[in-house]
């Protein structure tokens, strides 16, 4: 189990290798259906009771899209810290403190295996309780708590839903923003699911936002550079727990140079053109791949109140 905190200051000259190769604050992913979504999620948001905001327990402060705070602040609201079998879990507990001392219902859910599921639910009626009663007070028949659900791409939104209903209603996908509409769904007798397009905002205002997002997969691939996000999630584990490069790729760190680890990496694990040229395009996809699925260890990238 693996815990890294918030990203250590590298040496100046670790800084100037990255600043001189990329610039991750340049990503930007916020194509047309993002902004219907935000429409149609301001649209519905009267109809509902409580809003459960889905976050990736890795980055559960970045994955929290800014757009939409002053709409959802409106309203009660449980944050479902999902894929927490990714996440270190003493971090994610101290995650689920902080949320609710900020006023939030909170739970942390692993979609997959339907861990934390039953606690989810219990949360989002709690949080629908004083609405509900409110309801009652004026007369009005029960009726089932509606919550919307909402999250940014590939927090596993979907699957969370699947899990929460135990079939398969909504589509999922490993490619961010599959669902494109919003559509209603009955969990139990007592409580019924608007689910919502996942959103990103236009502008990431910092470095590490961006990389964030995308070495978790929460941006397209196709609008970043692989071998960049690459060389920072390299930079992130060799400032925080070089065993981890070590043991898992076999190599010994002698440089402080990302690339120069990123082409020993590749060299270890055969990718390799002719002439002996390590490919780094390959190289970073498989990086990516191991650090997303788990195989480098549980992490979380930050810790509350860094952010």
């Amino acid at each position: 189990m693996i815990l890294m905190e918030d990203y250590n200051k590298p040496d100046k000259s670790t800084i100037n290798q990255l600043n001189n190769r990329s610039n991750l604050t340049s990503i930007q992913w916020y194509p047309g259906h993002m902004v219907k979504a935000k429409k149609q999620i301001k649209e519905k948001f009267s109809l509902v009771d409580v809003t459960i905001e889905v976050v990736d327990a890795r980055i559960p402060q970045s994955s929290r899209n800014p757009v939409l705070e002053p709409i959802l602040r409106e309203k009660p609201r449980v944050i479902a810290l999902n894929k927490r079998d990714l996440a270190h879990h003493e971090m994610t507990l101290k995650w689920i403190a902080y949320f609710k001392s900020q006023g939030l219902g909170a739970a942390a859910v692993d979609s997959s295996s339907k861990q934390g599921i039953k606690e989810l639910i219990n949360e989002v009626k709690g949080a629908a309780g004083p609405v509900m009663k409110a309801l009652e007070a004026k007369g009005r028949r029960r009726r089932a708590v509606r919550a919307m659900i909402v999250g940014i791409p590939n927090v596993g939104k979907s699957t969370l839903i699947n899990a929460m209903v135990n079939r398969t209603v909504a589509k999922t996908g490993n490619k961010p923003g599959v669902t494109k509409g919003t559509q209603w769904i009955r969990v139990v007798d007592d409580l019924e699911l608007l689910d919502t397009p996942g959103m990103l905002w236009p502008k990431f205002e910092n470095q590490q936002t961006g990389f964030k997002l995308a070495a978790t997969g929460a941006i397209s691939d196709l609008v970043f550079s692989l071998e960049d996000v690459a060389k920072h999630l390299v930079l992130y584990l060799k400032e925080n727990r070089p065993e981890v490069l070590e043991e898992r790729y076999k190599i010994e760190l002698v440089s402080s140079d990302p690339w120069v680890i990123m082409e020993e990496i590749g060299r270890k694990r055969g990718f390799l053109a002719s002439g002996g040229v390590v490919m780094m395009e390959q190289t970073a996809v498989m990086l990516l791949r191991e650090f997303r699925s788990g195989k480098l260890g549980r992490f979380t990238l930050e810790k509350p109140g860094s952010v």
